[in-house]
């Protein structure tokens, strides 16, 4: 199998991925990843399982949030110790992982989250030394939230919808890609889509270095579709009302990660809250790895969908392992 070329027009392009792989060098953990476990016989395929649920903070988000934050400092664009921070909207993960990011190298941070993100998540972000302002949870309402500290000065760092969160994130798929060459498919959860498109654009790179490269598949929650709709429209839709226990998933497509996901994704599987449900206790049971909901959407598409990864060499990330204990 062999994956798209094509990239979009906004100037994001396979090439800042590199550049984000040399800049998280020395930052980011090198996550390990799972292979022969009881799942291959269970779904008649190979899996290499990366666990980004191990990584620094506790989920992939940090690979971007990083990104961005070192680059906006090389730039010139922020500067460590000024009164200039960052802010951004999120459900908890993105917004752990750019408060670290931003604590560690002296930039402020500050976090529009909707009021019903998991309270565990709004814990980690304000321990993280974020300020943290709650929204209602509609994408309106995040963004309104965003604006307003934008108005106070502060720089956006977007979820999703940035070249450099973008680029960050697709460094996953380089660093499984680089271990074992021969994979046919990557697999990955579906939210705003800053995975998606950063794991197309790693995958786009490495078809420049060696002439093939996977296709790229998503697993999106059928209660929180959007992405699923819009590559059916040909545009992104409008209408978001996501209900759904993937927290992390919850957020409207992107507008600058939707064109490079519907020019280089070969399909999105759309997946049942039961099966998600499901997929946590499979991890937990066969893997012995504790994942949130939004990292089991890629184990609910194998359990929905064994039909298309039968007989294949599958590579999916555990995207986050952050949840709640009760």
């Amino acid at each position: 199998m062999t994956g798209s070329n094509r990239v979009s027009d906004k100037g994001i392009s396979p090439a800042l991925v590199a550049d984000a792989q040399k800049r998280l060098a020395s930052v980011i953990s090198s996550t390990p990843v799972l292979r022969d476990t009881p799942l291959d016989g269970l779904f008649g395929c190979h899996l290499f399982i990366q666990c980004e649920n191990r990584q620094a903070t506790g989920a992939f988000k940090y690979r971007g949030a990083s990104n961005a934050i070192l680059g906006l400092l090389q730039a010139g664009t922020l500067k460590a110790g000024t009164t200039t921070g960052v802010c951004t909207h999120s459900s908890g993960n993105h917004g752990k992982a750019l408060a670290r990011a931003a604590r560690l190298n002296g930039v402020s941070a500050e976090v529009v989250a909707p009021e019903n993100s998991v309270a565990t998540k709004l814990a980690a972000m304000r321990a993280e030394e974020a300020v943290v302002h709650l929204c209602a949870p509609t994408q309106a309402a995040r963004e309104a939230g965003v604006a307003t500290l934008i108005a106070k000065g502060l720089i956006p760092i977007p979820p999703y919808d940035h070249p450099l969160v973008i680029a960050g994130q697709g460094t996953w798929a380089l660093e499984i890609l680089e271990q074992f060459d021969q994979l046919d498919i990557l697999l990955i959860p579906v939210g705003g889509g800053g995975l998606a498109a950063g794991t197309i654009l790693a995958c786009n790179l490495f078809m420049q270095r060696t002439g093939r490269a996977p296709v790229v598949i998503g697993a999106e929650p059928e209660q929180a579709d959007d992405c699923w709709r819009s590559l059916q429209l040909g545009q992104r839709v409008q209408d978001h009302q996501p209900d759904t226990i993937a927290d992390g998933l919850r957020a409207m497509i992107g507008k600058l990660t939707f064109p490079i996901i519907q020019a280089g994704i070969a399909d999105v599987l759309r997946v049942s809250e039961a099966s998600i449900e499901a997929a946590i206790k499979l991890a937990g049971d066969y893997l012995e790895e504790v994942i949130e909901p939004s990292s089991a959407t890629v184990l609910a598409a194998l359990l929905e969908y064994p039909e298309v990864f039968s007989g294949h060499r599958v590579g999916l990330i555990l995207t986050g392992g952050n949840v709640a204990y009760e």
